[in-house]
């Protein structure tokens, strides 16, 4: 009996033993997703970026916080309360700018002057002169928060970014190139590892793209540091630090989350926009005008063209981003 009895006694303990051991072992694999061990990682140890990816900030609209307004206004019955002009009146609550809090590090953009004057010219003007309009490529750091999906495709020495809008694409050379022998749209950009975070420098742009839509411009001076650190899985810290002798008074920097699209059929579709932007940008080039009026059921929106002199008919986009470099 007493054998019994010291039997089930250790039959116990084995039993208490094994029960500890199995609950130590659940507990470590069902770590927080936020933890180290929940990022993908390449084989030589490095956070793995490979994915689609979107961001889901209103940066695109304007980089700063900003409330409500018209996408394009005019004076109301009161001069300082703006309503929809002609362009978008007929799209009611949809042609309105939804507010959100900026993404710029102490929430102002240290223009110089004669730029801040210019900035909001080309606010004011913001149909005729914003690059996204006329499907021309966004640029850095526009690209990463644009409302569109982009495709991560990460390599051992080069990681390739391909973007739904206009299908635009950029390579980050982790390896030894040699410069760019011409500006780029998207820059040239070189990158290194510090820890967990991808460093990259970009250089090289044209002064075509903005930043936003809210007539937020650079030169082509334009330096772009950016830094790409894991948060999650499922999530990374974006973050550029921008530089513009020729427009800013010092480097100013942003910062946001962008995440994963977890749809188990993610893609990217296509939306290379030429076409859609033939008629906006050319269509007072017809011999007999395509579009000439629009009718609801509570307004007729006309439409008459105008025509540039000289050989501004011909041009595509008129730049809101003076100077050029010599």
């Amino acid at each position: 009996m007493p054998s019994l009895k010291r039997e089930a006694l250790v039959a116990l303990v084995t039993a208490v033993v094994i029960s500890g051991i199995w609950l130590a072992t659940t507990r470590q694999v069902r770590k927080p997703q936020n933890s180290s061990s929940a990022i993908p990682r390449r084989e030589d140890g490095k956070p793995d970026f490979s994915g689609i990816w979107q961001a889901n900030n209103g940066a695109n609209w304007d980089l700063l916080t900003h409330g409500p307004r018209p996408m394009v206004g005019q004076s109301g019955v009161y001069s300082d309360v703006p309503v929809l002009a002609a362009p978008v009146v007929a799209l009611g609550a949809i042609g309105w700018v939804p507010p959100d809090l900026g993404v710029v590090e102490g929430d102002e953009i240290p223009y110089q002057p004669w730029a801040a004057k210019r900035k909001q010219e080309n606010l004011a003007n913001w149909l005729d002169r914003d690059p996204e309009i006329g499907c021309f490529k966004p640029g850095v750091p526009r690209a990463m928060y644009m409302p569109y999906k982009f495709q991560i495709i990460q390599g051992t020495m080069k990681v390739l970014m391909v973007f739904e809008y206009a299908g635009a694409e950029r390579t980050i050379h982790l390896d030894q190139v040699a410069p760019y022998p011409v500006d780029a749209y998207m820059g040239h950009a070189v990158g290194h590892w510090e820890g967990d975070t991808l460093v990259t420098d970009v250089s090289s742009f044209t002064s075509e793209t903005w930043l936003d839509r809210s007539g937020d411009f650079h030169s082509d001076a334009l330096h772009v540091v950016e830094r790409y650190t894991p948060i999650t899985r499922d999530a990374f810290r974006y973050e550029a630090t921008i530089e513009d002798k020729n427009v800013f008074t010092r480097p100013w920097k942003i910062s946001m989350p962008i995440y994963r699209r977890l749809e188990p059929n993610a893609q990217l579709m296509e939306f290379r926009c030429q076409e859609m932007a033939e008629e906006t940008l050319l269509g007072h080039l017809r011999k007999n005008q395509l579009v000439k009026q629009w009718e609801g059921r509570t307004m007729r929106v006309e439409v008459t063209r105008t025509v540039p002199p000289g050989n501004a008919v011909y041009e595509r986009h008129f730049s809101g981003n003076p100077p050029t470099r010599q």
